[in-house]
């Protein structure tokens, strides 16, 4: 990154496209390198000569891609992880025998199973509540609440959480604020400016948007213990990404508007010629007016509603015929990608899932959306 004064008054999406307008210092390359060193070197007085000290604590090309992403959040700092769920392991990491913790009943499965087994092997109090229902997280949050954690929209049914009424009542009990924003990155919803105190991402699905590397990330509105004991505790378990994984992250992150963009014009398209369709029983998608979220995601949402949706199928079997049956859509878990994945989520949940199993998940990439439905409508038609 330079330090190249500027008078201009950039937005997001120049800032994030030019990795922080990079420049390198000494041969002018425009794309940012990547740095692999594991250790680095002490100047005379025996102090570090950079930010950088040994690999395990994250380092240049890794604290670049921090740099970017905490830009585009408006967070005081970022920190990347290996995988997703490290980062979210390491946030509740945070938590005591005895804390207390809401979270919603449907939504990412890792985060769900891991507070399942803080409750169980570490005496953490975990609540789960259903999105759905009014007044559900006032409910479920109490004066003695350390963390409460929402996903919006939640995976797979894209249930939507007004982002600032959560803030206002874990607040109000003097619990933090984290929410996972996978779904929803920062060129369409920053949390943070909406009173999170904690923005989580995995970093895997659209911040990165190639299917080529496996990272999480956190970000904050403000350092202090918490964050220092994150990052102690990121560490210690030796999670921070790795050099080249940061590279990719870069890469990816600053074609994330266009790519964002892109696939929220499609799954719309989507949505809206499957809704009422004969061999689809629901669509689900905050996108669509029909959608019970659609006012609060068209609020919070500014830069599209993004390319994930769900379609009931008729029941269990034409689900699994329909995503066994696509030539475009890719059998495969994961999202955010440029290419477009099919899903039965059900089994790839388990038996534990509360997931409906006739729901198919759906992440819309970046090729041509008369492809997309096209494949869909053969599909849907084989199963019937």
């Amino acid at each position: 990154m330079t330090d190249r004064p500027t008078q201009l008054k950039l937005a997001p999406e120049t800032r994030a496209a030019q990795a922080l307008h990079y420049i390198h210092p000494m041969h002018g390359a425009v794309v940012p390198g990547i740095e692999p060193a594991s250790t680095f070197a002490r100047d005379a007085d025996y102090a570090p000569m950079g930010d950088a000290v040994y690999a395990r604590d994250g380092g240049p090309t890794t604290q670049h891609a921090e740099a970017v992403l905490a830009d585009m959040e408006g967070a005081a700092a970022a920190m990347a992880f290996t995988s997703g769920m490290s980062a979210v392991v390491c946030l509740l990491e945070t938590l005591e025998a005895g804390d207390h913790v809401v979270c919603p009943v449907v939504g990412y499965h890792g985060t769900i199973g891991w507070l399942h087994r803080m409750a169980e092997k570490r005496g953490v109090k975990a609540t789960f509540y259903d999105a759905t229902e009014p007044g559900a997280l006032e409910a479920a949050v109490t004066p003695g609440t350390k963390l409460a954690w929402i996903e919006t929209p939640t995976n797979p049914n894209w249930d939507v959480t007004d982002i600032a009424h959560a803030a206002e009542v874990a607040h109000a009990a003097g619990a933090l604020l984290a929410v996972d924003c996978t779904v929803a990155p920062p060129c369409t919803t920053k949390a943070l400016e909406l009173g999170a105190d904690i923005v989580f991402h995995s970093a895997t699905k659209y911040l990165n948007g190639h299917s080529d590397i496996t990272a999480g990330v956190l970000a904050v509105t403000e350092t202090g213990a918490l964050w220092d004991e994150m990052r102690m505790i990121r560490t210690l378990q030796g999670t921070a990404l790795a050099a080249f994984e940061a590279w990719l992250l870069i890469r990816g992150m600053r074609t994330l508007h266009l790519r964002f963009e892109r696939a929220s014009e499609s799954a719309l398209a989507i949505a809206r010629h499957f809704e009422g369709h004969p061999g689809v029983e629901a669509v689900l998608y905050p996108g669509l007016e029909s959608h019970p979220g659609h006012e609060i995601a068209r609020r919070q949402m500014t830069g599209g509603f993004g390319g994930m949706l769900s379609l009931l199928a008729r029941d269990e079997a034409a689900a699994r015929t329909i995503a066994t049956s696509t030539q475009v859509f890719l059998p495969a878990t994961s999202l955010g990608g440029v290419e477009s994945l099919i899903e039965h989520r059900i089994a790839v949940e388990g038996p534990h899932s509360v997931v409906a199993p006739n729901l198919l998940r759906l992440s819309v990439g970046i090729e041509a959306v008369s492809d997309l439905i096209a494949d869909l409508e053969q599909a849907i038609e084989r199963a019937s």
